[in-house]
């Protein structure tokens, strides 16, 4: 018979648990505390929990939370728990709406007074220097209005004004016209439907750029991109900007309306900044771009134009003011004498350069009148911008010594300096 082999002892660490034996529970269930289903909970007259398991409330018993546990109904009971919630929420939208007040109400309406005087740019208040606060201001809303001699129709020309221009109200009729007086002193009379008392389109202080349109036209369109069409404005036609973007400024407008208008065109200033003067090509440049336009008596843009009206809008563009009527531009830059050939005896022309204003009498009128009857410009050497024989176009113009248009000159005017 085989001898058994004595068992190794068992030295792991790991070594098998004993069960720890524990003396036997034999009460009855319910003693236990255990739940019989054939014992079913029972409930008094109020609704509260009478007993679980037996009859003498010893094990199960309804328990007086606030008592026992210092719990309230609310923190006792699970219903209530939605409820919370809901006013957890409500708290933290209100401390949410608070912080949004604070950042963008309170703060920008105290911190300023409370930083009055100090040197912190963010709190330095600007100073507003109201132009035309006064009641008898009025704003043109047209692309650009006749000034008329009197209140109808078909008086006579003598001016016009452009959109966003500032002008004084002088008096009313029952026409729909009324009397106006313009900045440069040109009184007359406009539809009374052009203008508007509204003038905050026109206040330097209000706004950031200064935009002057050097374009014969542009557009003014609700949105920097693919709009519709507001109003075109014309060259000298100053606007009010807020905002810059690449290639295109949203611009104030009459009646506080706003529009957007493209950077090419147009020459940015700071709002109180003058227009820098220039040489003659440029002002021979801007007037070039009104060759072949319409010819209107007195007219100052693309859509109908004299010379006079050209000679102003191109020389403001420029940095030069200048009139609006031929008189009073006879008058301006200094005055050019024609030197004569030696042996003919006729007048130089060559001593007429680009940028020069000629004033020259009717072909009508005797030699040696000094009456005003029509206005060119020097373009080019023997070239003149001038109104065409049949008073329907302006129009470049060929002219030398000896012609009737020299022979017909009253006196020539350099407003330009050459460099």
């Amino acid at each position: 018979m085989k001898s058994k082999k004595p068992q190794k002892e068992n030295k792991s660490i790991w070594k098998p648990l004993k069960k720890k034996e524990s003396p036997l529970d034999e009460r009855p269930q319910e003693a236990r505390g255990v739940r019989l289903i054939s014992k079913r909970v029972t409930f008094g007259d109020d609704g509260e929990i009478r007993s679980i398991f037996s009859d003498d409330g010893v094990y199960g018993s309804a328990e007086d939370m606030q008592d026992k546990w210092g719990l309230s109904d609310k923190q006792a009971t699970v219903k209530h728990k939605g409820r919370r919630r809901i006013v957890a929420f409500l708290v933290a939208l209100g401390v949410f709406l608070l912080s949004i007040a604070g950042i963008f109400y309170i703060l920008p309406r105290f911190l300023p007074d409370l930083f009055r005087g100090s040197n912190i740019q963010l709190f330095v208040q600007p100073v507003i220097k109201y132009e035309y606060n006064d009641e008898s201001f009025r704003v043109v809303i047209k692309s650009s209005e006749a000034v008329m001699k009197d209140p109808w129709a078909d008086s006579v020309r003598i001016s016009e004004v452009l959109y966003n221009e500032p002008v004084r109200f002088v008096s009313d009729n029952k026409e729909g016209y009324c009397k106006i007086e313009t900045l440069d002193g040109i009184t007359g009379w406009v539809r009374t439907n052009s203008l508007t008392t509204d003038t905050s389109s026109v206040e330097p202080d209000l706004h950031k750029f200064k935009i002057v349109i050097s374009d014969p036209s542009k557009n003014v369109m609700t949105h920097a991109s693919n709009g519709t069409l507001i109003t075109k404005v014309m060259m000298n036609t100053v606007l009010y900007a807020d905002i810059s973007r690449e290639g295109v400024y949203q611009v104030s407008l009459p009646d506080g309306e706003t529009g957007w208008i493209g950077s090419s065109g147009v020459i940015e200033l700071k709002p109180r900044e003058s227009l820098q003067v220039v040489s003659s090509r440029y002002f021979v440049s801007s007037l070039l771009t009104f060759v072949n336009a319409r010819y209107l008596s007195n007219g100052m843009t693309v859509n109908g134009i004299s010379i006079n009206g050209a000679v102003c809008v191109c020389s403001q563009v420029n940095g030069i003011k200048m009139p609006r009527n031929m008189t009073e531009q006879s008058k301006q830059g200094q005055a050019v004498t024609l030197s004569h050939d030696a042996v003919t005896g006729e007048e130089i022309i060559n001593d007429i350069i680009p940028g020069d204003l000629i004033f020259l009498r009717s072909p009508q009128s005797a030699p040696g009148s000094e009456a005003i009857y029509e206005e060119a410009v020097c373009t080019d050497t023997g070239t003149l911008l001038m109104i065409s024989p049949a008073s329907t176009t302006i129009r470049l113009r060929q002219f030398k010594a000896g012609d009737d248009i020299t022979s017909r000159i009253i006196t020539i005017r350099r407003v330009f300096a050459t460099k």
